[in-house]
């Protein structure tokens, strides 16, 4: 596939680049899936900037699409915390300026340690340097580690960082920032503990698609999302906050099947308070801030009302 350029609020994207992309001449790596983007992606993404610019080069991010273990399971199986667009988001945030992605399939896999080194650092990219995290492992059969990759470094030049782990909390927990933990949060519908392990609000963004319309009916309209198919986000209502064209905004979603309505595909449902205007076809972004209730099946829509409003109570309540 050849080099191919888009820009995600300053983040320029390179796909599948067979040469250093022009300005990432020499450039430090950060090496990873970085799914979720977390705390303890983003210490191993300042390390690499510190790197950078100690030896006066670039900085960019190396990731991978698909996630390698929907790759080996034929089909997708995790949740994907931050699809692809989602992660350029966040990246860009934490001010990195280019983001370079290798397409996980065959020839990738079955690449041995060595290969990953010699053909894509050195050959492709030209690193000058690569940082990793503390449990990195790469090439086929993972048998690459942050050992060998220092080893590896030594003999082609290169300058290896590896980041040890970052802790869950500041408190001194045992346990290490990961993103299947932050998976399981969110499963349980625990933005809190999620934001807490992401050192951010847990959000999505997507483009308003038409629903049933049944909002509007009801005096509630909502911008509607059709979230990655991997999302297991827990099916309930959420207080969030909603940035439309730059503008943050307050209000409450509801994420599931609807079970009073049509028990039909996942949708999230999204009712911005004190909002008027179209926002159909418009890119949103949606930050989950709290967690209200499960979603619920009730005797009519006279009862799913009442309980709107009390959601949109406990909302406002929640967004201060």
């Amino acid at each position: 596939m050849p080099d191919t350029r888009l820009q995600t609020q300053g983040l320029s994207l390179y796909a599948n680049p067979l040469s250093p992309p022009k300005g990432l001449e020499g450039c430090v790596v950060a090496i990873g899936n970085f799914d979720g983007v977390h705390r303890g992606h983003s210490v191993v993404i300042r390390a690499a900037e510190a790197l950078a610019d100690r030896l006066g080069k670039p900085c960019a991010v190396l990731t991978f699409e698909p996630h390698p273990a929907d790759y080996f399971a034929g089909h997708p199986v995790i949740f994907r915390i931050t699809p692809e667009r989602d992660k350029a988001v966040a990246l860009a945030r934490l001010g990195l300026e280019a983001m370079i992605v290798l397409s996980f399939d065959a020839s990738l896999a079955n690449l041995t340690a060595d290969d990953f080194v010699e053909e894509v650092l050195v050959r492709r990219l030209g690193v000058s340097g690569a940082v990793v995290g503390y449990d990195f492992h790469f090439g086929k059969g993972r048998a690459g580690s942050p050992d060998f990759l220092r080893e590896a470094g030594e003999r082609h030049g290169f300058a290896v960082k590896v980041v040890e782990k970052v802790l869950a909390d500041v408190a001194g927990s045992p346990e290490a920032v990961h993103s299947a933990a932050t998976r399981m949060a969110l499963e349980e519908g625990d933005v809190a503990a999620a934001r807490r392990l992401l050192g951010h609000d847990f959000f999505v963004t997507g483009d308003v698609i038409h629903g049933a319309k049944l909002g509007r009916t009801l005096g509630y309209p909502t911008a509607n999302l059709a979230l990655d198919p991997s999302c297991r986000l827990r099916y309930g209502i959420y207080a969030v906050r909603v940035v439309v064209d730059g503008v943050l905004h307050k209000g409450v979603a509801s994420y599931g099947k609807r079970p009073t309505v049509d028990n039909g595909p996942p949708l999230l449902e999204i009712y911005i308070l004190d909002f008027s205007g179209d926002l159909y076809g418009k890119a949103i972004e949606v930050r989950f801030a709290g967690w209200i209730r499960p979603e619920l099946k009730f005797d009519g829509l006279d009862a799913l009302v009442h309980q709107i409003e009390d959601d949109v109570v406990q909302a406002r309540g929640m967004l201060g």
